[in-house]
């Protein structure tokens, strides 16, 4: 059976907040007459990210095409999690014609592209490409280390200085394992910020890689889908900082789950999610609130201390309005009692 016989599949990888759940919304608003399928793969218990792409369902991506992985990394969950799920959308009818994974942004990519070559799936789907998605402002701005002059510094003092924080590991071993790279938000970053993070993903691939600036998750598809790159039987060109580790953990991050009461002023509470974002050093916020007097859902995304916030669907009759956030941050920074009290008193 040629790779061209076999369903295709799109991993779709990047760091917190840079934009993948808009680009697989707009891809699956856009599907160039294909029958897509989506896997979102939270980290954390909330499924925030598969309700958003649910609400924007339409006939060649029905909302049972989009499936929830919610208990962790999808590379860490195989057996239990992912072959069943793909098992799953290959025997819909219709049948999908192209798979859509957006991993979290905390995931490894490699591992997942090792889950391709289990007997069960491997005669059945190819990966057609990895995307990785990078925020160029973040990556200009050189935000992979906690104290970018000190790091610069102590590297400038000692060359071989072992200087990488687990966020960086996460960051390159993305762009490493990817066959493009989206650079996300370009207009916050400005030319010079382009060019820089340009820059930066060069050095840090392992391999010539296309690069491509892509504001409010808008591309071709012709661009990202269709690679026919067969990653699955090309892993050693892409090197991760993993290699020779049977498995990975997820230590270094922690994510909250956070019960919300009701909000009067959206603004207010944007206010206390950035004042907290830089209180407790917090990587990413994403969930919903209920606002007193508003039928529609409140729905919050923060990267860092950059809050953005819009009212995306009515309230379901059936559903409690309960706001809910998930926080996630690196493992030593987390407070819950802190996070908490930023959030609810």
């Amino acid at each position: 059976m040629s790779t061209l016989e076999k369903l295709p599949v799109t991993v779709i990888t990047g760091f917190l907040g840079s934009g993948k759940t808009t680009l697989v919304r707009n891809l699956i608003q856009n599907p160039q007459g294909k029958r897509l399928a989506v896997i979102v793969n939270e980290f954390g218990d909330v499924g925030v990210d598969g309700e958003i792409l649910k609400s924007c369902a339409i006939p060649d991506c029905p909302a049972e095409n989009i499936l929830e992985l919610a208990n962790g990394c999808i590379c860490c969950t195989v057996a239990d999690d992912f072959i069943p799920t793909i098992e799953a959308l290959m025997q819909l009818e219709p049948r999908p014609e192209h798979i859509l994974i957006e991993t979290s942004g905390l995931a490894l990519p490699k591992p997942l592209l090792k889950a391709f070559d289990w007997p069960d799936i491997r005669s059945k789907i190819t990966v057609d490409g990895v995307i990785a998605l990078a925020d160029a402002e973040a990556v200009a701005d050189g935000r992979f280390a906690p104290n970018v002059a000190a790091v610069d510094a102590q590297r400038e003092a000692d060359e071989g200085l072992d200087h990488e924080t687990p966020l960086s590991e996460v960051f390159e071993d993305q762009v490493a394992c990817a066959d493009i790279v989206l650079l996300t938000k370009p207009d916050l970053a400005g030319p010079e910020g382009v060019a820089k993070a340009r820059e930066i993903v060069l050095k840090e691939a392992p391999r010539p890689l296309p690069i491509v600036e892509m504001a409010e998750g808008e591309v071709d598809p012709r661009v990202i889908l269709g690679l026919e790159a067969a990653a699955e039987d090309d892993m050693e060109a892409r090197p991760s900082h993993h290699d020779g580790h049977h498995d990975h953990e997820h230590d270094d991050f922690e994510s909250v789950v956070i019960d919300i009461p009701e909000q009067s002023d959206p603004a207010a509470f944007a206010a206390k999610i950035e004042k907290m974002a830089k209180d407790q050093n917090i990587l990413r916020v994403k969930g919903y609130a209920a606002v007193a007097g508003k039928p529609m859902r409140l729905l919050v995304q923060a990267v860092g201390a950059r809050v953005r916030h819009q009212f995306d669907r009515p309230w379901k009759p059936e559903e409690a309005r309960q706001g809910r956030m998930v926080v996630i941050a690196e493992h030593d920074d987390v407070n819950v009692d802190a996070i908490r009290a930023a959030l609810v008193d």
